[in-house]
């Protein structure tokens, strides 16, 4: 019996740790929802952005991309993005998809421009770019190395 209640406390005291890493982890991953309004910009290819991806100003996170999805009639990848409340987005923006480093990650990049006017809830950013494909760069130079050799 004496055995029973030890490995009951244990089993309560893993329980009430794991719950602990879970709270610090949604904290830390900043899991809980943010207040602000959406706006939404269409590409020809996202290179593996993902909803959840960050979306930067400047190297400073301002929101997260909150859905992604193809649109049928024009067949470009729709990326919805929640920009946080208090940060004003110009009309002119554009909005590039960059590369965290070279093993993979990707985040959402947003170039303010310089217009009076700021997007709204729905907005639409007009000036978008494609991540650069890495292998497309690398067959693009081998060929190019290949031409110049013979020449």
């Amino acid at each position: 019996m004496k055995r029973n209640g030890f490995e009951t406390v244990l089993g309560a005291v893993v329980l009430i740790v794991a719950i602990g890493f879970l709270f610090y982890g949604a904290r830390i991953g900043n899991l809980s929802s943010t207040d602000g309004y959406s706006v939404y910009a269409d590409f020809a290819g996202i290179g593996g952005l993902q909803v959840g991806d960050e979306v930067q100003v400047s190297g400073v996170k301002v929101g997260t991309v909150k859905d992604v999805s193809l649109r049928s009639d024009t067949y470009l990848a729709r990326v919805t993005m929640q920009i946080n409340n208090g940060v004003s987005i110009p009309e002119d923006t554009a909005a590039l998809i960059s590369s965290e480093s070279l093993l993979g990650g990707k985040y959402m990049l947003l170039e303010p421009g310089a217009a009076e006017e700021t997007l709204g809830e729905g907005g639409r950013i007009e000036f978008t770019q494609a991540p650069q494909n890495l292998e497309q760069l690398l067959g693009q130079f081998i060929f190019s190395m290949q031409d110049s050799k013979d020449e």
